[in-house]
């Protein structure tokens, strides 16, 4: 169904409503993006209105994105190398981090929410830079999955990366992360 330009308008704004209560802008640029495997998670937080999807956005400097091991994707804090990287950014809760954290394992040193500078993708999308949050391949090995890989990367997480995407509870031999990869 085809929306006519004020009833396009309403929504918006509604959405925007929506956003400025959440405390938190996240830069999201793998797996938890729209079709991509962990999607459901992002959409388990707008069913609870934890979560409004603000945009599609570009980081402002490049960065290199990479796959790991199990076809997970990194964005490593190393600026200036890289692409501008596509992605999402929602608008989310205190609460929503907190299962975002946790999901991304933070606290086991897999990931590192750090601050990035997002800009939007077209015009629609509200224009202009925002301050987000996004998850990092952990310092601790990010530089040298970077060397690993070529110090090629990739401007956008697409369907091709997803196909090489393997899920914790289907990854062999118990191995769930890049840190069991790692010294």
């Amino acid at each position: 169904m085809k929306r006519g330009g004020s009833e396009c308008v309403v929504v918006m704004e509604r959405e925007i409503e929506k956003a400025k209560l959440k405390t938190h802008l996240i830069f999201a640029y793998g797996t938890l993006k729209r079709g991509f495997p962990n999607h459901y998670l992002m959409e388990e937080l707008m069913r609870q209105d934890d979560a409004v999807l603000v945009g599609v956005y570009l980081t402002e400097d490049y960065y290199p994105l990479v796959c790991g091991p199990h076809g997970i994707p990194y964005l490593i804090n190393l600026p200036g190398s890289g692409h501008r990287v596509k992605g999402e950014v929602y608008a989310v809760s205190e609460s929503a981090v907190a299962k975002l954290d946790e999901f991304e394992g933070v606290s086991a040193g897999c990931y590192e929410r750090l601050s990035v500078t997002v800009a939007a993708a077209a015009e629609e999308e509200g224009g202009g830079r925002v301050e987000a949050e996004a998850y990092w391949g952990h310092r601790r090995f990010a530089e040298v999955l970077w060397k690993t890989k070529g110090e090629v990367g990739l401007k956008e997480y697409g369907e091709k990366e997803a196909k090489e995407y393997v899920r914790k509870e289907n990854r062999p031999g118990g191995r769930n992360t890049i840190l069991d990869l790692v010294p």
